[in-house]
């Protein structure tokens, strides 16, 4: 009987109550349920659109370069490309395209890598080999990305660049897979002149070795004038040089007083 009043008494009070809890919780679960539709339509209908990245070159060119030798980066190190969000600056090292594979390949000197580019404007800019000769660039020519960063390295050229319009070469490095909804742009360097490797022979060395023959230093011509006096007075390497400029600098001063006259008189 008292289980029936108190019934009978709560009753009324509870069941507004019960009815509101219940109602907040299917419409939040409701609200979840239709947010998670909208974001798959929306994923479906605008799919990674901000997923924009590029390819860059981490360092830059060692110069001069010479056909048959190892194109190297800054203090003789491997090419190294990364693959970059624009919109944060930073290494993209997620997700498939941080391990894609990358295909180097060369452009003409003169090609405007400051603009936007297109997938045309690349092909029509393509240096390939001039007709006989061999491919352009010997080595290996593809490289895997890891966590956003290649490393194109024992890459070199097999002619020199006198015979483009431009005179010059750029490498460029490119995406060879395809992502769904990701697009990535091409990695240019700027333009630079191919010598042929014979001129490696007479290169000066930045910085140069104390071993280093001393026509390695600028304004020391091998072979020339002052470089055959110098030989005369001994002094054949760089280490040489640098000791009779510090010990000796008279006999330095005496052998280029003589290489002066010797060209004015001639």
């Amino acid at each position: 009987m008292r289980l029936q009043t108190v019934k009978h008494f709560l009753e009324p009070v509870l069941e507004p109550l019960i009815r509101k809890v219940v109602k907040e919780e299917v419409e939040l679960a409701l609200g979840k349920h239709l947010a998670g539709i909208k974001w798959i339509c929306e994923k479906e209908t605008h799919p990674l659109e901000s997923r924009n990245l590029q390819l860059k070159f981490l360092n830059n060119l060692s110069l001069p370069v010479f056909t048959s030798a190892r194109i190297e980066g800054d203090e003789g190190q491997a090419i190294r490309v990364g693959l970059i969000d624009p919109s944060t600056g930073q290494i993209f090292s997620s997700g498939p395209a941080s391990s894609a594979k990358l295909e180097v390949f060369v452009v003409e000197g003169d090609f405007n890598s400051v603009s936007d580019w297109t997938d045309e404007d690349i092909r029509n800019n393509i240096v390939r080999e001039r007709e006989g000769k061999k491919p352009l660039l010997n080595g290996n020519v593809f490289a895997v990305l890891n966590d956003g960063i290649g490393v194109m390295d024992e890459i070199s050229f097999t002619d020199n660049s006198s015979w483009t319009r431009s005179r010059k070469f750029r490498l460029g490095v490119r995406i060879v897979d395809q992502f769904d909804y990701v697009k990535i742009r091409e990695a240019i360097t700027e333009s630079f002149v191919v010598r042929d490797h014979r001129g490696e022979l007479y290169k000066k060395h930045h910085p140069p070795s104390l071993f280093d023959e001393v026509w390695r230093l600028e304004k020391i011509g091998k072979d020339g004038a002052f470089h055959r006096r110098l030989n005369l007075s001994n002094i054949n390497t760089v280490k040489d040089f640098l000791t009779h400029f510090h010990l000796n600098s008279s006999k330095l001063r005496q052998v280029r007083f003589v290489f002066l006259t010797l060209c004015l008189c001639d």
